[in-house]
């Protein structure tokens, strides 16, 4: 690929400040226009506010923020729940407040991802969940579970210390080109396979997984397909159920825009009845019997032993709502169509691609082949906040809903500047 001058790239760029490189095939261009008609939390937007949102999210008056991958901002209506529910609290005007919160949040979970709110355990953290999982199921020496490279570190760490403590191997698939398909797994999955674990979305490079079609290979094999959502929930409209996984959990400070210490776990109904959890307290308890006996719950309830975080449960709630509102389609129309448009400009400007071509996700990873303190200090010098990896070689950009193409644009001048 002809690498572009920062000068060459400029003269590519609408003097409004929109670059005028095609969007990604296969997104329709005319979303856009949907998207001024229908109107967002904040109301229809023009060229600069695609979703009428931008004013819901103070962070964009002093950054181009294309971080929400590392952790999504919070709106204004989540930091004023934030702070009823601290008045409250130090009021104690309203001592079911945390109570209200945690079930209005199952609620709305459950109706924007197609799932029951019985299938629901809120924890505190995604890695809860492959925890919960793995202490649940009866492990045998030369049982085995797949992952891929594109897999977050937890998970390496997990099934690394059940492999030296139960026998267990641990089968880690190699991307090519930033993918890994279903025959990729296939090959590597047989009748000891216990689990599939991917990243639904990759937190590397976005890559996204059609879980269908794993689940298939998963039961096939009598294993089970658990998918972490973490980079998924908040990104498009999904519906559990039809996704036919196993498991699947992630945390709200990131693309749901809502904070730390609340991580919606979902579990399908017909694994209730086995799945144990793996620590115990008075929050499971459905009846007392006498005696200092009780009857537990049986649904996902039962996987929450102890109080929840209420602040971070109310700030889902409101985060929730606040999706709605805007509507996943409309997020996902919008900031799949503006990551293909930053991915097609950066392979203009000769970076080395690590996100594959026609990806549906936010996430648009590269290789930059630049120096890694000269180019973090230009993108801060212009206000662009990214994730660099890989000891700074691989720069991650997440477009969340609230950006524009202004702020591609801000991202992509900087690396022409300095190629």
């Amino acid at each position: 690929m002809t690498r572009l001058s920062r000068r060459g790239f400029l003269k590519t760029t609408a003097a409004a400040g929109v670059a005028a490189i095609p969007a990604a095939s296969g997104l329709a261009c005319g979303q856009g226009a949907a998207d001024d008609a229908a109107g967002g939390a904040g109301g229809a937007g023009g060229a600069d506010d695609p979703l009428g949102i931008r004013g819901d999210f103070p962070v964009t008056e002093e950054l181009a923020y294309l971080n929400t991958a590392s952790v999504g901002p919070l709106s204004t209506s989540v930091r004023d729940a934030l702070r009823s529910y601290a008045d409250e609290k130090m009021l104690r005007r309203n001592t079911s407040a945390g109570r209200e919160a945690i079930a209005s949040a199952r609620s709305r979970f459950a109706g924007l991802f197609g799932t029951d709110e019985d299938e629901l355990a809120f924890l505190y953290a995604t890695s809860g969940a492959e925890n919960i999982i793995v202490s649940a199921m009866e492990w045998r020496e030369g049982d085995n579970v797949v992952v891929d490279e594109l897999h977050f570190t937890t998970t390496f760490v997990l099934y690394r210390e059940l492999e030296r403590r139960a026998g267990v191997e641990l089968r880690i698939i190699p991307a090519r080109d930033g993918v890994v398909t279903v025959d990729d797994f296939a090959a590597r999955t047989d009748g000891r396979t216990r689990l599939i674990s991917v990243a639904w979305v990759s937190n590397r490079n976005g890559f996204r997984y059609d879980l269908p079609p794993l689940a298939d290979l998963a039961h096939a094999h009598g294993a089970y397909l658990y998918a972490d959502a973490i980079q998924a929930w908040g990104t498009f409209p999904t519906d559990l159920h039809a996704e036919n996984v196993d498991f699947a959990c992630g945390n709200g400070y990131k693309w749901l825009h809502a904070d730390f210490g609340c991580a919606p776990f979902y579990v399908r109904r017909e694994h209730l009845e086995w799945m144990t959890p793996d620590r115990w307290g008075h929050r499971q308890v459905a009846e007392s019997l006498g005696g200092h006996r009780f009857r537990l719950k049986e649904d996902a309830g039962k996987l929450e032993y102890a109080n929840p975080a209420y602040g971070p449960v109310t700030a889902m709630d409101s985060a929730l709502e606040y999706m709605g509102r805007v509507g996943l389609d409309r997020i996902a129309g919008h900031t799949h169509a503006l990551a293909g448009t930053l991915r097609e400009g950066a392979e203009a400007l000769g970076m080395r691609m690590f996100t594959p071509p026609g990806n549906p996700s936010a996430i648009v990873s590269f290789y930059h082949g630049l120096d890694h303190e000269a180019l973090a200090g230009a993108l801060a010098d212009e206000g662009v906040a990214v994730t660099f990896q890989e000891d700074g070689a691989l720069l991650r950009a997440a477009v969340g809903m609230f950006n524009n193409q202004g702020d591609v644009d801000r991202l992509l001048g900087v690396v022409a500047g300095l190629v």
